[in-house]
């Protein structure tokens, strides 16, 4: 297999790190301040767009507010144009936190900034042909075709702000302290809807939504690079040694071959839904799914707090620690999935209903096939971000083109027969692929062996089934005709679901784990 390895300089070899409980304590101390800060991001982020969402389907309609979903979709595509400079970055100081050579990580940022101009040209290249093919992907008629136009280079624009948004912010989150933007980050969310609701209300429509992202951005860059530049001392640029510009390239090669499959694994149901089906469906989709996307973002950037931390575990070459970090990321992963899961099956149809009205809701097999689909792609984020950690990404890209190419494949011809459970029940089998692979590629770095874990996930995965069916079953006939009754209704369901989740799903060790975590968390919360 083929190793990436950034080269440092003979005065950054990795120091002797403590391993006594005050350095647990500090790891745990700050994974939670993380998850906390991503937590509450998340939180405002749902909140917000709970809020803004009816308005802009109203406000656009369902058809323009389907072309909207793709264009914000498609977008997503540059950043397969990139290089994916500002991701190795962030991945590379988390590897290499404890190093004590700060100019060396200076470098890393300058080697970042370089690999980022070399790509340019492909970046400018692909935003033309995304400007230029927008009215035709998002098949609106001629007399649109300036607005989304001008819509889509807006966005365009809004993802290079985004870009020097990400290279403080990855140094920030690399170092283990990005929850330094508690608070900050979802106020923010809260000022992009309101951005949001003054487009619709001066009438602007899309070209007034997209300025507003732009703005947002460009908010975003000045609250990151102030933060950083006040808790990371040692942020800035150095020129670059050439070995290490190489050594940066090469990985961010296998990055930007990883971003650019996985638009297509991840983000393409929505583009092949609108190209196959209508923007009308796209709309239904969107917005029945959004309880579940809700759900994907809150587990991702949750856990995701804690793999720059993980980071400096793998750095430090501690394998087997590494390992049982990922065990209990995993385990905490299922039990937020089968509680929530479950609680979306039971409640999301009165949801739709109250939420938007029920024509856009997609139906008893689309809402579950959906959860599943969540399940599945939390579970595959989870192990790609701790193969990120390892720098060792060609099992990785390799894996994720299989994957890619028969979901889109399954979606395509599925779709004209089945509608949107077709397209999620073809992205399902697909991804099939990452979900086997993916662990045994993880066991490997980490060396060991896969048999114990394949024993220990048959109970669980059992216990989610029969939580799944039932609440599925359940949900058809249930029907909450208020939003109080539906909030209390979720809400004892959710704790139910969680019990069951705990008692039932997860062996005494594993249950042992959450306590101590939780018990550590009300310590470190309530501590001086």
């Amino acid at each position: 297999m083929s190793t990436v390895e950034l080269n440092v300089t003979a005065g950054s070899e990795t120091p002797e790190v403590p391993r006594g409980e005050s350095r647990v304590k500090g790891l745990t101390h700050k994974a939670y301040l993380n998850a906390f800060a991503s937590l509450l991001d998340a939180i405002v982020k749902g909140g917000v767009l709970a809020v803004v969402t009816p308005l802009v389907v109203s406000g656009l309609g369902s058809s323009l507010f389907g072309v909207w979903q793709i264009l914000g979709r498609l977008i997503t595509y540059m950043h397969a144009a990139d290089g994916r400079p500002t991701q190795a970055l962030k991945w590379v100081i988390a590897n290499r936190q404890v190093v004590d050579d700060d100019e060396a990580k200076r470098r890393h940022v300058g080697s970042a900034m370089g690999v980022w101009f070399l790509f340019l040209p492909v970046l400018i290249a692909m935003s033309a042909l995304l400007v230029w093919i927008s009215p035709y992907m998002t098949k609106v008629p001629a007399e649109m075709f300036v607005t989304v136009r001008v819509t889509c280079g807006l966005l365009v624009a809004n993802f290079l702000l985004i870009q020097l948004v990400s290279l403080p912010e990855s140094v920030l989150r690399g170092m283990n302290l990005g929850y330094k933007r508690m608070g900050w980050q979802a106020a923010l969310n809260v000022v992009g809807g309101v951005l949001t609701v003054g487009a619709l209300y001066i009438g602007s429509g899309l070209i007034g939504l997209a300025a507003g992202q732009v703005i947002l951005a460009a908010l975003t860059g000045v609250l990151f690079l102030v933060v950083v530049k006040k808790y990371v001392p040692w942020f800035g640029l150095a020129r670059p040694v050439m070995s290490e510009v190489r050594s940066f390239l090469k990985l961010s090669v296998w990055w930007f071959a990883w971003a650019t499959v996985s638009k297509f694994l991840m983000a393409s149901d929505i583009l092949i839904l609108g190209m196959v089906a209508s923007s009308s469906d796209v709309a239904t989709y969107a917005l029945t799914s959004f309880a579940g996307t809700t759900l994907l973002s809150l587990v991702t950037i949750v856990l995701g707090a804690v793999t720059p931390g993980l980071g400096g575990v793998i750095g430090q070459k501690q394998y087997e620690r590494a390992a049982e970090i990922r065990i209990e990321m995993m385990t905490v992963s299922w039990l937020i999935l089968a509680a929530v899961g479950s609680t979306i099956l039971l409640w999301n149809r009165s949801f739709i209903f109250l939420w938007v009205g029920p024509q856009h809701y997609s139906g008893f097999w689309a809402n579950l096939l959906m959860v599943l689909m969540i399940v599945q792609l939390i579970y595959i984020r989870n192990d790609s971000y701790v193969i990120d950690l390892t720098l060792q990404l060609r099992e990785k890209v390799l894996m994720a083109v299989v994957a890619a190419v028969i979901s889109i494949g399954l979606s395509a011809l599925l779709i004209p027969r089945m509608g949107i459970a077709g397209l999620c029940l073809g992205m399902i089998l697909g991804r099939l692929a990452l979900t086997i692979s993916y662990p045994f590629v993880i066991n490997k770095q980490l060396g060991r062996s896969s048999r114990p874990e394949l024993t220990g996930a048959l109970r669980p995965a059992t216990v989610m089934t029969l939580m799944f069916v039932v609440s599925a079953y359940l949900g058809s006939v249930l029907l909450a005709d208020n939003w109080f009754i539906w909030g209390i209704c979720s809400g004892i369901s959710f704790a139910l679901a969680l019990g069951v989740g705990l008692i039932a799903g997860l062996n005494r060790k594993s249950r042992s784990a959450i306590v101590k975590r939780l018990t550590m968390l009300r310590t470190l919360l309530f501590s001086p």
